[in-house]
Parts: structure tokens; sequence; C-alpha cells
């Protein structure tokens, strides 16, 4: 009995979702307000309304953290990109329409798997699959074929909106976001295989099939990718991880594939400046042990000894923030602010809100106990197998939700004293839990339903379900043998 009173605040998320009548903000709300009096009147350890303020101060400070990410982000994106457009009227980037099929086939690939998973990790909220779609529209591409190419823009969504999740999942594990952004770049790079043959077949349907060099040379150029990845993670930390290793990536498959003029190039290089300033400046910061101490001492806040601190001129959130109002003073569009400034906002509120509340809610079950309880009472029946359970369950849950921020706030606490109390990877069990929130959300109706809008596949959904439904179980299944090796090694 005590476990299901436990267990109400997030049953009530999760009825609260499924149920289709509240936003997920709003059952964040719900699941805040019940985890207060369970903490209070049936926590595990005492806990009274002063520990209840303290616990939610600390949630209100990892929202903090986390909100410039998202809010910076989406400001950057729009005032540069609004930077972008007035360079030149042509395209810099290969989104006209290419001349033969090998060509088209290259421009398939560079859509789905490199500018779409580059847009998402620099906003987030699907703005991936607009670029993808928007790539690819004058291709005369079935919708339910577009659709699929849409959805592959979400395969790298761990480091989707700056890795503003992995930072949150990283404060709720207790880890460094560097490492938890590090060890998921394994479990993602497991997956590419399902994403990839996705593509093959859609490519082949669509009328783009490739040779089997093909095939090879577009696997190799993933691998790359997630090896630069990998070391980005390790060195610059995951915040701008993946814009730095995919902008050398896109460089690179520009300049092989495309093989521009000189004027081409310029025009190319004037148009992206923003984004290679800013990705630039922050590397150098991060790489230099000098410049990165100095500016750390200069302004830094850490409230709470055992959260992450918020370094002001360090924080690629507030990078992002100061580089779109820098770039709007050299364009010259600081009248323009005022609505970038609203429609980041307008984006973004819904996350950075739902941020907070799950954030806060997570602070009260930790703090009272609870989700150190429900990790005792899982290893007494279950033992360290109940790692076993966290791909269906969270990956089912972030399918619902459209989002990986609910299943982490309400599984990792409890994961994380799991796997103190079974000796196992706390960073391993919680890169099993972020990627399986994250990565499996690809499968979501919302984002469904977002990719048939853009695609113009209103009435399509069903059949690329259909279709989906093989890579669905594919992708499941290798993140359970994920979680056994993690168990079992």
């Amino acid at each position: 009995m005590q476990y299901l009173v436990w267990a109400t605040p997030a049953m009530l998320v999760v009825a609260a979702i499924v149920s289709g009548r509240l936003s997920v903000a709003k059952a964040a709300v719900l699941g805040l307000l019940a985890s207060v009096p369970v903490a209070v009147f049936y926590g595990a350890t005492p806990f009274g309304y002063r520990d209840v303020a303290f616990a939610l101060a600390r949630g209100t400070w990892i929202g903090l953290t986390i909100a410039p990410y998202v809010f910076g982000g989406l400001l950057f994106w729009q005032v540069a990109a609004r930077y972008g457009s007035t360079v030149d009227t042509r395209s810099s980037l290969p989104s006209n329409v290419p001349d033969t099929a090998p060509k088209k086939r290259r421009h398939l690939f560079f859509a789905s798997f490199l500018i779409g998973p580059f847009a998402e990790s620099a906003t987030g909220f699907g703005v991936g699959m607009l670029g993808t779609v928007g790539m690819l529209r004058n291709f005369s591409i079935a919708p339910r074929h577009l659709m699929v190419f849409g959805l592959l823009s979400q395969t790298m969504i761990p480091w989707g909106a700056m890795s503003s999740g992995t930072a949150l999942a990283a404060a709720y594990a207790r880890i460094p976001a560097a490492t938890l952004g590090l060890y998921s770049t394994v479990p993602v790079a497991l997956l590419m295989p399902v994403w990839l043959t996705m593509f093959w077949r859609t490519a082949k349907g669509a009328g783009f099939a490739g040779s089997v060099g093909d095939c090879v040379r577009e696997a190799s150029w993933i691998a790359v990718g997630m090896l630069l990845l990998a070391a980005a993670n390790a060195t610059i930390g995951p915040e701008t991880a993946l814009l730095a290793a995919y902008g050398v990536l896109i460089a690179a498959y520009y300049l092989l594939t495309q093989r521009p003029g000189k004027d081409e190039l310029t025009l190319a290089c004037r148009k992206v400046l923003p984004y290679i300033l800013l990705i630039a400046g922050l590397a150098l910061i991060r790489l230099h042990p000098g410049i990165r101490g100095a500016l750390a001492s200069l302004a830094t806040l850490s409230p709470f000894a055992d959260l992450p601190p918020l370094h002001l001129l360090l924080h690629a959130g507030i990078w992002l923030i100061v580089g779109a109002l820098i770039t709007a003073v050299v364009t010259r569009q600081t009248n323009l602010l005022g609505v970038e400034v609203r429609g980041a906002w307008r984006t973004g509120h819904q996350a950075i809100i739902t941020a907070f509340l799950f954030a806060m809610m997570a602070e009260v079950t930790t703090r009272a106990g609870i989700a150190g309880a429900i990790a005792s009472g899982l290893m007494d029946s279950l033992h360290q197998n109940a790692v076993l359970l966290v791909p269906l369950v969270s990956g089912s849950f972030s399918i619902l939700a459209n989002s990986g921020t609910p299943p982490n706030s309400l599984f990792l606490p409890s994961l994380q004293a799991l796997a103190v109390q079974a000796g196992l990877s706390v960073a391993a069990v919680a890169a099993v839990q972020h990627v399986s929130g994250m990565s499996l959300g690809f499968f979501s109706p919302v984002r469904m339903t977002i990719a048939a809008t853009l695609s113009d596949g209103k009435g399509e959904e069903r059949a690329v379900y259909r279709f989906l439904l093989p890579y669905a179980v594919a992708s499941f299944g290798i993140m359970t043998v994920i979680a056994f090796l993690v168990v079992s090694v």
C-alpha cells in the first residue's frame, strides 16, 4: 500500500497525459501538487513544510540552469536565420533540386542526417523536421516518404535544444552533464543502424535507390559523426557538442560532395558566420584551461553544493542570448528584437515551464526519501533486473508525452538510487534511461502529426506507422539488450 501511495503522483501524470485532456505542462502541475502532500504525510523520511520549500528551491535552481538553453537557442536561431536571409537571395547550401540521381541521393542524406539534427540541436521543438522537409519539398517525394525523412531529423534528440534534456537528466542522476552526454553516445550509436535501414528503404521506395557503395559511404559518415560527437562531449560538454561535431561534418560533406566554387563557398560562410563565431568561441574557452578557469571564477552562482552551478560567462545558453543580441546590433536588426524575443518565448515557454515543474517534483520525491525507498523496493523484488524494464516503460511514456523530460524526472532519481545500491554504473544506467526516454520518442504521435503537417501528409499517418512498426520493435529490442549488458557487465 505504501508503494502505491508513493507512486500516485507519477500515475497521475501518466493518466493525465494518456487522457489527452491535459498538456504535459498541466500534467506536471498535477504531479507536483500531488507529490507535496505525499512527501509530507507519507515520506520515507521526516519531511516538513520547510523541507518542501527547500526542495522547491532546488528544483527552481535546476530549472534556472536549463531555461537559457531553450530560450537562447530559439532566439539565436531566429536572429541568425534572419541575418542569413539578407546575405543573398540565393541558397548557399544545396537546397535547390540537384540535377542527377546520385546528387539527389546525397541531398536526401544531407538533409535527413546532418542538417536536420543540427537544426534540432540548435533549437529543438521540431525545427529539425522543418529544415529537412524544407530542403526536400521540391523533390516531388510522396508525402508518406517525406514524413519519414522529416522524422529522421529527430535521431539525435538527446542533444536537442542545446542538450537541455541531457543537462536536466544529469542533474537528476547527480552526475556531470558531460559524463551523461558521453555515455549516451553509445546507445545512440547502436540505434543508428535502425535509422539508416529506415532511410535506405524509404529512399528506395521514393525512387532514390542507392548502391552498396552509397550505403557504405553513408554509414561511414554516420560513424565519423558519432566519433566526433563523443570527442566533443568529452572536451567541450554536451551543450554545444553536436553543433561543433556536426558543424565540422556538414562543412566536410558540403565541400566533398558539392565541390563549390570560390564565390559559392564565400557566400555559404557568410550566411552561417554567426554559428561559426559562436561555436568557435565556445570551443575555445572550454578547451583552454586558463580562459575557462578565469571566466568561471569571475561569475559563478552555486547555491547548492550538489547541484550544477551556473557559470554566467561560460553558460552556452547565455552565450546564445548574447550572440543573438550582438548579431542583431551588427546587422542593424535591433528593431526586430522584440518580435524575435516574443517568438522565442512563445515557442519555448511550455518546455521551460515543464522543466521547472518536473525538476521541483523530482526534488520533492528525492528529498522525502521516496525515490530511494522505491529503489530499495525494486532491489528487494527484482534486484538490478529492474533496469531491464527501463526501455519499455520510459520509451512508452516518451511516446505518449512526446518528451523525455517526464520519464527522466519520474524515474531517474529512483534509478540513480537503485544503481548505487546494486553497485551498477550510475552513468550507464542513467544513459539507458535518458536515451530510452529521448530517442524512442521518435515514434510519438505528436511528432507524426508535425511531420504530416509539414509534408502535406494528413491521412497518411496510419500507413507510415505500419511502416515504422518493425523499426520501433527493433529500437526497443536494442535498448533492452543494452540494459541487459549494463546489468550483466
